[in-house]
């Protein structure tokens, strides 16, 4: 976790040197804590646990952020034991704490799920939570070497369904002959959402990303490997805190980042970098698939059959549509695409539950 100090921007916390108690923070809610999570947290307040934010997962321990201080935690047998594989704390989770034992994690208000990419395609199916309780998801794709609109969509059906508000970052438009004409081309991929052309080497577009991190927000930029999201993070805080890459000569940046961790901003907004994902895939998120394609979704509503598949029916308005041009046809691939893998998925749990 890094937090800012009197003496320097930031302080870090290796996993091999001693908690420094120093580098608390002067207030909770500049990590997001707010009256409801004090509401929340009344139970276990009642019993003797103190509050903490969720900064680094690591093998059998977690980095948590607590008044005083980070502290190097551990999971409660008991909890360990009761919990769902999904319940276990992640990255972003507010947790009830005993001394350096972490006893509960309190409701999340937003969850960032995929599932498990390892086991796509297998006989399982397993979720993988990202991040908890981001307010903002700033998807992120690198310009300079084409943006796959797929991925893309992929990115922004997870984002729109974990309940945080979705923001497309173009990053290294310094590598690209004209941004703007390569964000405007992708303005409607996605849904309708913010778009912003941003490059961190050059400075451009950071007051913009700041703006939407206030004291007490919180971020998580997510995208494919290379996309530099770590250097993002470091031109925010102004400091060289994570691992970059080089850069190659085709502009590719080189996958650096190999954990998840909340970086608290200089400015008050806190921000979750992850690692590159090559493989994102969907985990139950029909209500985000529907307002990534809200255009799809409207056409179909106005289809003749309320089951149309939107195949050989007649009467049907997706087809029309694409007939007329009106819909590209590459778009209602894409949405067929991960329309089915969620059809896949949703068929494989409920073979489990049978």
């Amino acid at each position: 976790m890094r937090i800012p100090t009197s003496t320097t921007r930031c302080a870090w916390l290796s996993p091999t040197e001693a908690v420094d108690h120093n580098a608390g923070v002067p207030d909770l809610r500049t990590l997001g804590w707010d009256d409801a999570w004090d509401a929340a947290f009344e139970p276990f307040a009642a019993r003797g646990l103190a509050p903490g934010r969720v900064a680094v997962r690591h093998r059998g321990a977690y980095d948590v952020l607590t008044r005083p201080g980070d502290v190097r935690a551990k999971i409660a047998g008991r909890l360990r034991r009761s919990a769902r594989p999904r319940d276990l704390p992640t990255v972003g989770d507010w947790v009830a704490l005993r001394d350096a034992t972490i006893e509960a994690v309190l409701p999340r208000r937003t969850t960032f799920s995929r599932r498990a990419a390892q086991e796509h395609g297998s006989g399982s199916a397993r979720e993988q939570v990202i991040a908890a309780n981001v307010d903002v998801v700033f998807v992120t794709f690198p310009l300079g070497g084409g943006v796959d609109p797929l991925l893309l969509e992929r990115y922004v059906t997870l984002a729109l369904e974990s309940g945080a508000r979705p923001v497309l970052l173009l990053t290294k438009s310094d590598l690209e002959p004209d941004p703007e004409a390569a964000a405007d081309q992708l303005a409607g991929v996605g849904g309708e959402l913010p778009v912003h052309v941003v490059s961190a080497r050059a400075g451009r577009g950071l007051e913009t990303i700041s703006a939407y991190l206030p004291t007490g927000v919180t971020g998580a930029l997510l995208g494919p490997s290379g996309a530099g999201k770590s250097t993002l993070v470091n031109a925010l805080v102004g400091a060289e805190l994570l691992l970059t890459g080089e850069v190659g000569a085709d502009g590719a940046g080189r996958h650096t980042t190999t954990r998840r961790e909340l970086v608290l901003l200089p400015e008050g907004g806190l921000v979750v970098d992850n690692p590159g994902m090559r493989e994102v895939h969907l985990w139950l998120a029909d209500e985000g698939l529907a307002e990534a394609f809200g255009d799809i979704e409207a056409l179909a509503a106005e289809c003749r059959f309320s089951d149309c598949r939107h195949e050989a029916e007649p009467g049907c308005a997706v087809r029309e549509a694409v007939a007329a041009g009106r819909l590209a046809g590459e778009r209602w691939d894409r949405y067929r695409e991960l329309r089915s893998e969620l059809e896949e998925l949703e068929q494989r749990l409920a073979r489990r539950a049978r």
